[in-house]
C-alpha cells in the first residue's frame, strides 16, 4: 500500500499503523508533559491543554447534528476526557465554492448554540475557499485550549486514598488491575444516523446522532472522584478505544457484552448491514476508568444526570490476560481486537 486510502482515517490499526509510521517518525520530540507521542485525546504542554481536530462529516447535516456542532462537541470533549476545563476554540473554515450561504449561516449558527451549551467562545480562526467538487461542502477545524480545574486536583485526590496515581492528567495509560469501567450511554448512534444519511437507508425508525458536549457531565463526574482515565469512543467505537487503553496501559480488560447499552433499532441495523456496532464510531459517549472502590458512585451521580441516564458498568481491568476480552451473552469469551477502521467512513 503506497497510497493514502480512507481507512487511514477510519481510526483502528490502519490509522494507527499511518500514525506510527509516517507521523510520529518526522514530528514530535517536544518533552512536554503530555507530548505528542502519547497519542492521547490531547496533549499538554506548560500546563495548558491543547487539542486539534478536523472535521470532513458527509453530509453536512444528518439526524441529530451538522458539522458545525460535531466540530465544536468533539474538540471539548477531547479536551475535557483529560480532565481539563474548556477554555476557548479556534475555528478554520474551509468551504467548498458553491456552498449555499443559506447552509453556512445554519453551520454557524449550530456551533454557537454548541459553544453555549459548553460555555466557550471561538475567539479566533480562519477562512478559505476551494474550488467546487474538492470537499463535499466544507471541511472545519477547530482547536482548543483548556486548564486545570479544582475538580481534576480532587479527583485525584480520592484516586490516591485507594492507590497511587503517578499521572497528573487522565490518560489512557492510567488504568491498573481492579479499576472498574463505565461507559455514559449506547454505543453506535452517530454511526448509524451519519450512514442513515449518507446511503439514504431507512431502518424503519429514526436514528439520531449522540453529538454533544460533554464537559459539564464530566465536571460533576470529577467532583465525585476516584476517576483514573476516560475516553470518548469516536472512530473505530468502543472496541478501538479499550483496544487504546489496553496497549497503554499494559493491562487486560474484560467487559461484558450484556452490559453495553446499544438501542435495538441500531442493533437490528448493524446485523442487517452486517456491521459490529461495537467498531461504529460515538459522539456524545465517553467510557470511563474509575477505581473500583468508586465505581458504584460514580455510575449513580452519571445516571442522575441528561447524558448518562443510559450508563452502565461494562466491565474491569484485569492482570489475567492481556487483550480485550469480551464476555458474550451466552457466557463464552473471546478477544475483542481493535478494528481495522472505522465500518462507516467521513463519520466526522
Amino acid at each position: 500500500m503506497d497510497r493514502v486510502t480512507m481507512a487511514h482515517g477510519a481510526g483502528g490499526q490502519i490509522m494507527q499503523s499511518l500514525i506510527e509510521n509516517f507521523i510520529l517518525k518526522n514530528l514530535g520530540g517536544s518533552g512536554f508533559e503530555v507530548p505528542l507521542e502519547a497519542l492521547d485525546d490531547a496533549s499538554v504542554a506548560n500546563g495548558i491543554v491543547l487539542k486539534s481536530d478536523s472535521h470532513a462529516v458527509k453530509p453536512l447535516f444528518f439526524p441529530g447534528g451538522n458539522i458545525g456542532r460535531l466540530a465544536v462537541a468533539g474538540t471539548v470533549n477531547d479536551i475535557a476526557v483529560l480532565g481539563a476545563e474548556p477554555l476557548a476554540l479556534s475555528s478554520a473554515l474551509i468551504l467548498e465554492e458553491g456552498l449555499p450561504l443559506g447552509d453556512l449561516e445554519k453551520i454557524l449558527k449550530s456551533m454557537k448554540e454548541t459553544c453555549e451549551e459548553a460555555g466557550v467562545y471561538i475567539i479566533t480562526g480562519d477562512t478559505k475557499v476551494v474550488e467546487r467538487g474538492a470537499l463535499g461542502g466544507c471541511v472545519i477545524n477547530t482547536s482548543g485550549i483548556g486548564l486545570r480545574s479544582e475538580a481534576l486536583e480532587e479527583n485525584l485526590k480520592i484516586v490516591n486514598k485507594y492507590r497511587p496515581m503517578r499521572n497528573r492528567w487522565l490518560l489512557d495509560s492510567n488504568l491498573r488491575s481492579g479499576d472498574k469501567i463505565i461507559i455514559s450511554g449506547s454505543v453506535g448512534d452517530h454511526g448509524l444516523a451519519v450512514l442513515s444519511s449518507q446511503e439514504g437507508y431507512n431502518f424503519g425508525s429514526q436514528i439520531v446522532s449522540d453529538v454533544k458536549p460533554l464537559n459539564k457531565m464530566i465536571r460533576s463526574l470529577l467532583e465525585v472522584g476516584g476517576i483514573v482515565a476516560m475516553k470518548d469512543p469516536t472512530r473505530g467505537g468502543l472496541s478501538n478505544a479499550l483496544n487504546e487503553w489496553s496497549v497503554k496501559s499494559k493491562v487486560g480488560i474484560l467487559v461484558k457484552e450484556a452490559d453495553i447499552p446499544i438501542h435495538r433499532d441500531v442493533k437490528a441495523a448493524c446485523e442487517m448491514l452486517g456491521i459490529d456496532p461495537l467498531e461504529v464510531g460515538n459522539e456524545g459517549k465517553v467510557i470511563i476508568g474509575v477505581v473500583r472502590e468508586m465505581a458504584e458512585e460514580v455510575l449513580e451521580t452519571l445516571k442522575s444526570l441528561p447524558e448518562g441516564r443510559e450508563a452502565s458498568i461494562i466491565g474491569e481491568i484485569s492482570d489475567q490476560f492481556s487483550e480485550v476480552v469480551l464476555e458474550t451473552v451466552v457466557g463464552g469469551r473471546r478477544i475483542l481486537p481493535a478494528p481495522l477502521g472505522d465500518p462507516i467512513p467521513r463519520i466526522c
